[in-house]
């Protein structure tokens, strides 16, 4: 029995202590949104600036959502950007390699592509404005994660990172990449302009009290289930001494019983 309240114990420690870390997790993406939320509050009143103030180096949080202008022209290279979802709906993003006239390669996001309910993504992508274009965007960080979602293949790739791109033509790329507010000829009607995120924090806080909550009932159900298998124990031994009881007062009556047949025959 001891036994299995150590193993119970040890069991139910971990789930609380897995819970803990799913409610630190949720209240650090919750502060990732704040921190968010912050940058975009505090660009959204800014006048546009030139690209090279904010894109000479890696993009740093507050740097985010700024919004920069550039001119220059598209070198025809585009990527689909697949699994992305923008306005509760589901398709591509299009990010295109964009050649400023300081001679700055600089990927832009041109826009957002739903897919059609039924439908596959759209294997054609809308062809890029010729000549000379100005486009005016939001300043975005490199998206991180492991190789296969970063390295383009075929012209696709999961998530937008200049770095990767660039290695993949054999070119250098600015950090970072916009993503497309106006453009000068105009971008495309095919194409969605994608805005800042909403402002709000999301259920980050609800989900982080959730879990605390679980770990906390999970530690509670220690005692809760250590207290049943007690009192479990107390009425089987209840039943056993009632039992017993019942059995020795049969055998006494069976014994009253055998003498008064042995008197009666006397």
């Amino acid at each position: 029995m001891i036994l299995r309240w150590v193993a119970l114990a040890v069991f139910l420690s971990l789930v609380a202590f897995a819970c803990v870390k799913l409610g630190e997790w949720q209240l650090d993406r919750l502060e990732q949104r704040r921190e968010g939320n912050s940058a975009v509050v505090a660009n959204e009143g800014l006048a546009p600036v030139p690209y090279r103030e904010v894109m000479g180096s890696p993009i740093a949080d507050d740097e985010q959502w700024q919004r920069v202008e550039l001119t220059g022209s598209y070198t025809g290279e585009q990527y689909q950007v697949r699994y992305r979802n923008y306005d509760d709906s589901a398709g591509i993003e299009v990010a295109a390699v964009f050649e400023t006239l300081e001679g700055d390669s600089v990927l832009v996001d041109r826009g957002f592509i739903a897919r059609q309910a039924g439908q596959p993504d759209t294997e054609v992508l809308p062809e890029p404005p010729t000549g000379e274009v100005a486009v005016m965007g939001y300043v975005h960080r490199d998206e991180q994660g492991d190789e296969t979602a970063v390295v383009p293949h075929d012209f696709k790739v999961r998530l937008i990172n200049s770095e990767a791109i660039g290695a993949s033509l054999g070119r250098v790329l600015l950090p970072g990449y916009v993503i497309l507010a106006t453009s000068d000829p105009a971008n495309g009607e095919a194409l969605v302009p994608m805005e800042p995120p909403t402002l709000d924090e999301g259920n980050h806080f609800s989900y982080a009290l959730q879990w605390f909550a679980f770990g906390g009932i999970a530690l509670i159900g220690i005692g809760v289930l250590i207290r049943a298998d007690l009192q479990d124990r107390k009425k089987a031994r209840q039943r056993a001494e009632k039992r017993a009881r019942l059995a020795e007062a049969r055998a006494r009556r069976t014994e009253r019983e055998a003498e008064e047949v042995t008197s009666a025959a006397d």
